[in-house]
């Protein structure tokens, strides 16, 4: 049975849930208004296994990491250990999410590629979508082709946020 360690943090996109393991490694990150999503998600890849849950203020100093980015830092959650159940499929486009630099942006078939699956950008747009570790495993630097802010499991109007808080996006 594992134990998993969680603070809820106030940030300037609504509040959010920080899931680490004893280690402080993280395991979710997620909206508070999207916890449906983090309880689906613990179900689906730790339900067989189990595990306890309790709170804990800035286990490891990681909620202090969000804060920091929050305020500017976008450097302070770029090595944030990290843990993350899923198919080896999903666990390669996340790696391969975190080597998208800060204030710069992929279309999924650019990220297709970069992973040695040129013709898989549906399958890189399905594994980005389950994505436990919104932020740290930046999926939203991926868009579409085109240029849109597409879909984002925390809402478009966050991903264009994050966006332009990293210099990605101008102010409009």
């Amino acid at each position: 049975m594992l134990t998993f360690l969680e603070d809820k943090i106030n940030t300037p996109l609504g509040e959010l849930c920080i899931l680490c393991d004893t280690q402080f490694t993280l395991r979710a990150v997620e909206w508070e208004e999207h916890r449906w999503r983090l309880e689906k998600l613990l179900d689906i890849h730790y339900g067989k296994m189990g595990i306890t849950r309790g709170f804990s203020h800035n286990p490891g100093g990681l909620s202090d990491a969000f804060h920091a980015y929050f305020a500017g830092d976008l450097d302070a959650v770029t090595h944030l250990p990290t843990a993350t159940m899923g198919t080896p499929f999903q666990r390669d486009v996340w790696q391969a999410l975190r080597t998208i630099p800060c204030g710069q942006v992929l279309h999924y078939g650019q990220l297709a590629q970069q992973i040695g699956r040129p013709t898989a950008a549906r399958a890189v747009g399905a594994a980005n979508g389950a994505n436990p570790l919104s932020i740290v495993v930046p999926c939203h630097r991926v868009i579409g082709r085109d240029g849109s802010m597409t879909g984002y499991a925390g809402g478009v109007a966050r991903k264009a946020w994050l966006l332009r808080h990293e210099g990605f996006l101008n102010e409009e």
